[in-house]
């Protein structure tokens, strides 16, 4: 049999966009020649990135396809009640992203007015028993088929913090998706949390120091590129938040590409070059399969939707296995020295 190959995951946040990502790591589970050594997440990431975790604790690639199933279901039962968006039944039929945008602005308007410390008293959490109904934490720290990797943004320091796999309990994931303006920060150890997306959308550099594995997969949620101007207050704001979500990922790769210029160009004398590692990267990229939907789909939560999703997101994951898979372990399949104009 040949040796598989190892690779590491990383997750971006974006909401119910994060279904993507569902159909990208179930497509990635079915091929026998991966194996997957780390995983890290950010918001919805996380989310993705602990339910996969866990699943390939508890059975394999087998197991992390059913972990993954199993928590957007619940995401899908539990949006019937909590989602401030839904499809139009009457309209839904062949229509991408038909949506009750009423709704969305009046829940838009009273979070934008009203902090969660003040609309939500109760720090009421629907994710909290999503997670406890899908996960167990008492075991998945015990996980050794994958290492996991969950950022959050402190609120004191404006640091990011990365939760490793022996840290993890349902407070971490809702760190990592604590949306500010929706929920109040999570408090750990004495210290408070809001969404990783923030300060690493997702983190890369656990990947370096914690895992052997050198190619590094990202997949990609928020559209790092947009081709049409956007001039309605929502789309400004949904491209603000693009840019702000991407920002830090991006200087992690600017990072990278500055030490493949290093190790490329020779500027390194042969006793330090050792100490750096030619990290890999791969991107697998969303932009086209959610360039249709507006910010409110992000919120979305009808099992339809989801599950079209995760077709695109299988879809996406096949193109790349077929273009790509051969580079992993030999080099990066993304030029960053013409992402970041370095000759």
């Amino acid at each position: 049999m040949t040796k598989r190959k190892q690779i590491n995951l990383a997750f971006q946040g974006g909401g119910a966009h994060g279904a993507v990502t569902w159909g990208v790591a179930d497509r990635l589970l079915e091929d026998d020649r991966i194996e997957i050594a780390g995983i890290s997440g950010a918001s919805a990431g996380a989310v993705n990135a602990t339910a996969l975790a866990y699943g390939l604790h508890k059975g394999g690639a087998a197991g992390g396809r059913e972990a993954m199933d199993a928590l957007w279901r619940k995401v899908s039962d539990a949006g019937k009640v909590y989602s401030p968006v839904h499809a139009i039944p009457l309209l839904a039929m062949g229509q991408s992203d038909l949506v009750n945008a009423f709704s969305y602005r009046m829940f838009e308007s009273l979070t934008r007015t009203f902090s969660p410390y003040q609309f939500n008293p109760f720090d009421i959490n629907p994710l909290r028993d999503i997670l406890d109904s899908c996960i167990d934490f008492e075991s998945l720290r015990q996980c050794t088929a994958t290492k996991l990797f969950v950022a959050a943004t402190n609120v004191r320091t404006g640091k990011v913090h990365v939760f490793e796999t022996k840290d993890m309990n349902t407070d971490v994931v809702l760190a990592s998706t604590c949306l500010p303006h929706l929920f109040r920060a999570v408090e750990i150890d004495g210290e408070h949390y809001w969404d990783g997306g923030y300060m690493g959308n997702p983190v890369l550099y656990p990947f370096f120091y914690e895992v052997e594995a050198s190619d590094i997969v990202i997949v990609h949620v928020n559209p790092i590129e947009r081709e049409d101007l956007p001039q309605t207050s929502p789309e400004i704001m949904n491209r603000v938040n693009e840019i702000s979500f991407n920002s830090s990922l991006l200087r992690e790769l600017r990072a990278i590409s500055f030490v493949h210029k290093l190790l490329d160009d020779g500027w390194l004398k042969d006793e330090y070059r050792d100490r750096l590692r030619d990290i890999r990267i791969h991107s697998i990229r969303s932009d086209k399969a959610l360039v249709e939907y507006s910010i409110e789909s992000k919120y979305r939560t009808d099992w339809p939707f989801l599950t079209d999703l995760k077709a695109r997101g299988r879809e996406i994951a096949e193109d790349w296995l077929h273009a790509n898979f051969d580079d992993v372990g030999v080099q990066s399949s993304v030029d960053l020295r013409a992402m970041f104009n370095t000759q």
